[in-house]
């Protein structure tokens, strides 16, 4: 059941190794309802400092949002009941922080804090590439490693992590991330090779109906989308760099 707010708006804040994003979101339309705000993540990006960036955003938007609104985090690491259990691209002082209790104390309001890739395949699923498709769902960000969200007829399974699977004795993030295809100047038909090596291996452990590929490297699907051989239907995200902080308020807003 959502929560309303008096302007229809939830906020969602996309934590990231490099930037901290945040944009009010109409969930009538699936959109930024504002222009997001972006600042510069913290070199050490410890808990505390983050917070504060959070709440800087939060104020910012103070005008567009109910009350008591809810707030959607997202964040680089496995969430599970509220603490963070892992730390890609900030500090392992994140490591068993208790992130809901921590920005919901900076910002004194509900806060729902969740996986950034998790977060970004629930914007796909309820306003992208994956609206009104049921049976298994796999949604997977490509970049400085790789993110996966697993949906079942529409609910997610949270924390998959699939980007660590063991491919050719490496994780798999370590031989098919966007970030890898670029540090080691692959081709696109190289780097294709070692993404069908990771998908197949997806689709013989889930058998999914439908994978999405999100992260930046989608809006140049075209050069490397068609060089898979899939059994499943593979197709690019459509909320791009929006995603984040669209499926984070979106979540936020099912506190009943």
């Amino acid at each position: 059941m959502s929560t309303a707010t008096g302007k229809g708006l939830i906020l969602g804040i996309d934590i990231g190794g490099s930037g901290i994003k945040g944009a009010p979101v109409d969930l009538a339309k699936g959109e930024f309802a504002a222009e997001r705000v972006r600042i510069d993540t913290p070199k050490k990006a410890k808990p505390e400092d983050v917070a504060e960036i959070v709440a800087q955003i939060a104020d910012d938007f103070a005008d567009e949002l109910g009350k008591d609104s809810p707030v959607g985090v997202t964040v680089p690491a496995v969430v599970h009941h509220g603490v963070t259990k892992s730390a890609a691209n900030i500090d392992d002082s994140w490591i068993d922080t208790d992130a809901d209790k921590l920005f919901t104390k900076v910002l004194g309001r509900p806060v729902l804090v969740m996986n950034d890739a998790d977060a970004a395949g629930q914007a796909e699923m309820h306003f992208g590439a994956g609206q009104d498709r049921a049976g298994v769902v796999l949604m997977t960000t490509l970049g400085t490693g790789i993110g996966s969200a697993l949906f079942l007829n529409g609910q997610l399974v949270p924390n998959t992590e699939l980007g660590h699977l063991e491919l050719d004795g490496k994780e798999a993030e370590d031989r098919a991330a966007s970030s890898v295809r670029e540090d080691k100047d692959l081709s696109w038909e190289e780097w294709a090779e070692r993404l069908q090596d990771f998908y197949r291996h997806v689709e013989d452990l889930f058998w999914p109906d439908l994978i999405i590929v999100g992260g930046g490297v989608s809006k140049k699907a075209d050069k490397f989308l068609p060089l898979l051989d899939l059994r499943t239907e593979i197709v690019p995200a459509q909320l791009r760099n929006d995603a984040g902080i669209i499926g984070a308020a979106w979540q936020a807003s099912q506190f009943s």
